[in-house]
């Protein structure tokens, strides 16, 4: 083997941490970003927060407004290209504007006297007031108490000598999240008898607490199988409650029945009148099969909007939310301590600062500058939608942002997951615009997600004695040009949370 010299010529993509950092902010939602902003208010004292921002009039909001749709800049492309000048895209999309929301800064007057009345000076817009006017501090602030806390508290408020207290503690540490025991008294008891061997527990004891239990809020808890929580829950009710004694022998001779539906067979082995037989159904349909889900834990995420889409003037018209996050600049005490000579310790600690403070402000620009053309790009293509709904919606993709854009499947990717837009039709993800499509007679296409909507329409419509079976809603969609098979509409029907057309039927007969 000979030795040698070769010349080779190669690229690849190297990932600098200005470009991780550009990445790691598109792809970031509202509430990560907002907490990436404070970290970095935390950690870099060359960033502020910037208090004194105003709101420009309204012809300079125009200017600006006009300005950012003409001439969006080079936008750093996250595949490590720079993208192109988007003026000759902007010309063609007439129908949206972009235009970004400043903030307003409302100053109050400091020099008080002690004893002034603060409740007319300072008006508090966050709080929350009811019919009297009064703040709901339980609006404000709620404690999440789980299954077995509420029911250990209804335990302390009861009478029970000692030893039922133990054996009622027990029971409940055994609950299940639905309300349910987890276990068999069998078990429960054999546990109680390893701890007190001296005086072991009778099932008959056992049972007598759980019955006392079993009056607990919520009604039907501590049950050991669904026919027994129906049952405790039809023993609460009043006597003179409407069909209560059917319920109640319906729920304990035939729970099976129930369940199919079938009134005329069902009123030949109980004798009960069709009346009868849909007054106790609906009755026992009313009641909770699950009563401990009540109090599960209901941790609401609220969504704040990354931007907006309204109509004005016949123009549908998109901004982005500068609510969601601060607006940050660049500290200038500290910024003016730098010396450019100097080599020190603290000095050079001061340009690394600066230097990334710069770069996380211009990837924040960039992140906001991306997310603009895409929201612009989308409403220009989903007008259909914001007029008409789900029924106008148009097939889309990745590939054709991307395309329309110049930039990759994989930014459009990151931009779009966990960004919301508000439109006319209420909050929906951008992930939520790009459906598949089915083919139309005319040799067009239609998106997957209008044709949801279409066929929740013809299910809305339908006799309620003769509901559309799969078969029928495939024809319908063809006289409407829509060509899919028949378990497209199975799935596109199951899709919706919508049953067959046979349980439509059973259901409605039984109410």
């Amino acid at each position: 083997m000979r030795t040698g010299l070769q010349l080779k010529f190669s690229q690849q993509l190297t990932m600098t941490p200005q470009l991780q950092q550009a990445i790691k902010l598109l792809q970031l939602s509202t509430l990560e970003l907002s907490q990436e902003i404070t970290e970095q208010l935390y950690s870099n004292p060359l960033l502020e927060v910037d208090e004194g921002v105003i709101s420009p009039s309204s012809d300079e909001h125009d200017n600006a407004t006009s300005q950012s749709e003409n001439t969006a800049g080079n936008d750093l492309n996250l595949d490590g290209n720079h993208s192109h000048t988007a003026a000759d895209d902007a010309t063609e999309k007439p129908v949206t504007e972009a235009e970004s929301e400043g903030d307003w800064l409302t100053e109050k007057s400091s020099d008080l006297p002690v004893e002034a009345n603060w409740d007319e000076s300072f008006n508090s817009s966050s709080s929350t007031s009811n019919s009297g006017g009064e703040a709901s501090w339980e609006q404000v602030y709620q404690v999440t108490e789980s299954l077995q806390d509420h029911l250990l508290w209804q335990l302390n408020l009861t009478p029970f000598s000692e030893r039922d207290k133990q054996i009622a503690e027990a029971l409940i540490d055994s609950i299940e999240n639905s309300g349910f025991i987890d276990g068999n008294l069998t078990d429960i008891v054999a546990h109680h008898e390893a701890n007190a061997t001296d005086n072991p527990i009778e099932e008959d004891e056992l049972l007598a607490v759980l019955h006392r239990l079993q009056q607990f809020d919520p009604p039907g808890v501590l049950a050991r199988n669904v026919k027994e929580c129906l049952l405790i829950q039809l023993y609460q009710l009043s006597t003179d409650t409407p069909f209560v004694n059917q319920a109640v022998r319906l729920t304990s001779e035939f729970l099976t029945d129930i369940a199919s539906i079938d009134l005329m067979s069902l009123a030949k082995k109980t004798l009960y009148t069709l009346d009868e037989l849909q007054g106790a159904i609906k009755l026992i349909q009313g009641l909770n099969p699950r009563p401990g889900e009540s109090l599960a834990a209901n941790n609401t995420e609220y969504i704040a909007p990354d931007a907006y889409v309204e109509k004005v003037s016949g123009h549908w018209r998109v901004r982005l939310n500068d609510n969601n996050a601060p607006r940050l600049k660049i500290n200038e005490v500290y910024s003016n301590l730098i010396k450019r000579s100097d080599n020190s310790e603290q000095n050079q600690y001061l340009k690394d600062n600066l230097a990334e403070a710069r770069w996380f402000l211009r990837s924040l620009e960039s992140r906001n500058e991306t997310l603009m053309r895409v929201a612009v790009t989308i409403v220009e293509l989903q007008q259909g939608f914001l007029d008409h709904g789900a029924i106008g919606m148009k097939p889309m993709v990745l590939a054709d942002i991307a395309i329309k854009l110049e930039l990759h499947e994989s930014t459009i990717s990151r931009v779009t997951t966990a960004k919301y837009l508000a439109t006319p039709q209420g909050i929906f993800e951008l992930k939520y615009f790009f459906s598949s499509h089915v083919g139309t007679s005319s040799g067009g296409e239609c998106s997957s997600t209008a044709v949801c909507a279409i066929l929740k329409t013809l299910i809305e419509a339908e006799k309620s004695s003769k509901p559309l079976s799969d078969n029928k809603l495939m024809v319908l969609l063809e006289q409407q040009g829509i060509q899919v098979a028949r378990r497209t509409v199975a799935k596109y029907r199951e899709s919706l949370n919508i049953p067959s057309s046979s349980e439509r039927k059973r259901f409605e007969n039984a109410i």
